[in-house]
């Protein structure tokens, strides 16, 4: 039984290979019948059933479309066929891999819309799709995909609002959907995900302002990136109960008002980019608290008053950006000794 399964899975492999260009002849002579399938290249097979279980093509430069009859590796558990130069709309029969984990088809020059079958695969861990020609909207069924960890959509070419539904993935940890065309505000319900550890959401069309208590209910969010859109309001008071917060990006938006004190109270804090917003007043001496910067940009904006001595105590500070400010307090060369 378990050889004419394998059969139906060579088969499939065979379909696949017959439909694509090998240009560096990667498979071309291992992938024959001379062999079995478990020894092909990228192939690996489980030692319970012998089927195969994993499907990584990736990095070998390949050109054609993505047949159908990858949907017949009924025991599949991770596909990777990224870097790679795969073209056209991705196989309804793709759906048919209810055991799948690992999806990652980054990359590439997949178009079309962002299949809706994308839902049946609740076993999922992992959705790669970035760096593609995808278009449409991101669909609302994604939330079906009850075991997501990783949803990474950026680079496409994705418009719509970012649907709310996404907020129903409870193991969600990264969530990545930047240099698309999202428009809209983001979800508050986003901000409720206790699971998230990565938002990264730069390079949109996302407006709106964000939530006081922005950090309420993300006790483990480590990374923040909203910067080129156009959001607006004010920088949360509250924004230090991001505890673990080590990214936080907000330049290049419209956010208004001034830089809140409580910034300094995001002790594991590396990169801080608030630059090119509409922030006025003076910067808070209490940034001299973050012991770990390495990154601080505050440029093109409003400030006002001395900078603050205590910044350039921080041992870790390797670059600094607070040009085009109306800032006093520091010679010229020391700033530029900080200004790399």
């Amino acid at each position: 039984m378990n050889k004419r399964n394998l059969t139906t899975d060579q088969h499939a492999l065979l379909a696949f290979k017959h439909q694509i260009i090998d240009s560096h002849n990667m498979l071309a002579n291992n992938w024959t019948t001379d062999y079995s399938v478990c020894n092909w290249v990228g192939i690996s097979c489980a030692v319970k059933h012998g089927r195969v279980r994993a499907l990584d093509l990736s990095n070998m430069d390949l050109i054609g479309t993505i047949p159908p009859q990858l949907g017949n590796l009924s025991f599949l558990v991770s596909l990777n066929l990224s870097h790679n130069n795969f073209h056209d709309h991705l196989p309804t029969e793709l759906g048919q891999l209810s055991r799948l984990k690992h999806i990652d088809l980054s990359s590439n020059f997949i178009n079309g819309e962002i299949p809706l079958w994308f839902g049946r695969l609740d076993k999922a861990l992992d959705l790669i799709l970035r760096s593609n020609n995808l278009t449409g909207v991101v669909p609302p069924s994604i939330a079906n995909m009850s075991s997501l960890e990783n949803l990474d959509l950026n680079h496409n070419l994705i418009h719509g609002n970012i649907p709310r539904e996404i907020s129903k993935l409870g193991n969600l940890r990264i969530l990545r959907l930047a240099h698309n065309q999202l428009s809209g505000s983001i979800p508050k319900a986003i901000y409720g995900m206790s699971s998230l550890q990565i938002i990264s959401l730069p390079h949109n069309n996302l407006s709106g302002s964000l939530p006081e208590n922005i950090c309420g209910d993300l006790p483990n969010l480590e990374a923040l990136y909203l910067e080129e859109n156009e959001l607006s309001g004010q920088i949360p008071v509250r924004i230090d109960e991001c505890r673990n917060l080590r990214g936080l990006s907000l330049h290049t938006n419209r956010f208004s008002g001034s830089i809140p004190r409580s910034i300094g109270n995001l002790t594991t804090l590396k990169n801080l980019y608030l630059g090119d917003n509409n922030l006025e007043g003076e910067i808070p001496c209490e940034i001299g608290k973050l012991e770990r910067l390495v990154r601080l940009s505050a440029r093109h904006m409003s400030l006002v008053g001395s900078i603050p001595t205590s910044i350039f105590n921080i041992s870790s500070l390797k670059k600094i950006a607070l040009q085009s400010n109306t800032l006093s307090g520091i010679s010229i060369q020391t700033f530029l000794h900080f200004y790399v």
